[in-house]
């Protein structure tokens, strides 16, 4: 079911939209609202635990919020992130995905150049979607909540993963914080769809944490997020606003690209 909604939108040229989702009253709003594919994501442990990181996000958090979710939506499509340290080789990926599909989840999002992890899941049979760019599990590695790909070698770098994960089996990529014409670019090279989260208005479809599309969470905002329940008469109303925003282009723009 995933796979054939998220290639018909991406086939139609239609965008793809995408919101972080961790409980069921939001997931049935999000359904309601026809949001395309609902994210249960690790930055759970920021927006809902208080951490300043998401490292700390465990696979119980994750079995435990992907089942949520899946009991408020019952056509969306979910993917669940893999936490972190669950999926560093094959070995520990695969169990852990396991559970994860087991609690609702349709795909599975990891981050980083993992292809062998990429390969084993998808030849067991688990959808995967890929993460490049800033990769919040590698924040110290990475020195921060930076820009990615901004030098030529970083951005070559960046392109040869992509394809590589696409070659591994990779279902769709989420582009984090990246310039808007290096995602262009890696868009145009892929025949996987792209999300972008500050990677600027040229990938297949975009996410944001769904706290800072609605502007409660309490931290700094995003360059790239977007407050749509301002003007808006209601929650449903402001997700209504995303997914219209995202589809005819509206959102992102410049003001929140790199």
């Amino acid at each position: 079911m995933t796979q054939s909604r998220i290639n018909a939108l991406t086939a139609s040229g239609e965008k793809i939209a995408m919101l972080t989702c961790y409980d069921a009253s939001f997931a049935t709003l999000m359904e309601q609202a026809d949001v395309d594919v609902l994210l249960v994501g690790d930055s759970l442990g920021m927006v809902l635990q208080g951490s300043n990181d998401t490292l700390d996000v465990s696979m119980q958090d994750m079995e435990y919020h992907t089942r949520c979710v899946a009991n408020g939506a019952d056509h969306t499509p979910i993917i669940a992130d893999m936490p972190y340290g669950s999926d560093q080789d094959p070995l520990h990926a695969l169990p852990n995905a396991h559970r994860l599909m087991a609690a609702g989840a349709h795909m599975v999002k990891l981050e980083g150049a993992k292809f062998d992890v990429v390969e084993c899941l998808v030849a067991n049979g688990i959808p995967v979607c890929g993460h490049l760019g800033f990769t919040p599990q590698s924040v110290h590695e990475l020195g921060g909540y930076k820009v990615q790909g901004r030098d030529e070698a970083s951005a070559s770098q960046m392109l040869k993963d992509a394809l590589a994960l696409q070659q591994a089996g990779a279902s769709m990529l989420v582009l984090e914080m990246v310039p808007a014409e290096l995602a262009k670019t890696l868009t145009e090279a892929l025949s996987i769809p792209t999300i972008g989260i500050g990677a600027g208005p040229h990938c297949d479809g975009q996410v944001l944490v769904v706290q800072d599309m609605l502007g409660i969470y309490p931290g700094k905002t995003p360059r790239f997020a977007r407050n749509f329940l301002d003007g808006a008469d209601s929650v449903q109303s402001a997700l209504r606003h995303y997914v219209q925003a995202v589809k005819d282009g509206s959102f992102p723009t410049a003001t929140h690209s790199f």
